[in-house]
């Protein structure tokens, strides 16, 4: 019989109204991406290449991209630096865009998550992000997060 290992994952599921050439550029583009998630980005965007962004102040996530199929499906692997019980390279995050109507339905994955705590706790920080993400690709003002000024909430 074989060995079957359940795996802890966070799906969601959204509508941009943004083309998904423009919803991609808020995922890869350091840039854009600072407008709706983290303090400072960094990222090289290619197979292989590596990104980094400080998501709140002291508090900074790591990966590889693994795939990326423009502006369709990107996929990374994903955890934080210091001492966490999600480090580096030990989740993977899977986002799809496909086209709807005049936006993109975007559809998310992150799996591999040790625990049902840090399910949580990434599922309170995606939701956070993906409200700003909406605002953002659409066009419009994501304004300052809160979370960088300490509002946790």
């Amino acid at each position: 019989m074989a060995n079957v290992t359940e795996t802890i994952a966070i799906e969601r599921e959204l509508v941009i109204a943004a083309s998904p050439e423009t919803v991609w550029e808020f995922l890869v583009d350091p840039a854009k991406a600072n407008v709706w998630m983290g303090k400072e980005s960094w990222s090289e965007p290619k197979v292989g290449g590596t990104y980094r962004v400080e998501v709140i102040p002291g508090h900074i996530a790591r990966g590889e991209y693994l795939e990326l199929d423009a502006p369709r499906r990107l996929v990374h692997t994903w955890g934080w630096e210091g001492e966490n019980p999600v480090p580096p390279g030990s989740t993977t995050i899977e986002y799809e865009l496909t086209p709807e109507g005049d936006g993109t339905r975007l559809r998310f994955v992150h799996s591999g998550l040790p625990s049902e705590e840090s399910k949580a706790s990434h599922t309170h920080g995606w939701d956070h992000y993906f409200e700003r993400l909406t605002v953002a690709a659409a066009g419009g003002d994501a304004g300052p997060d809160p979370w960088l000024t300490g509002d946790m909430s």
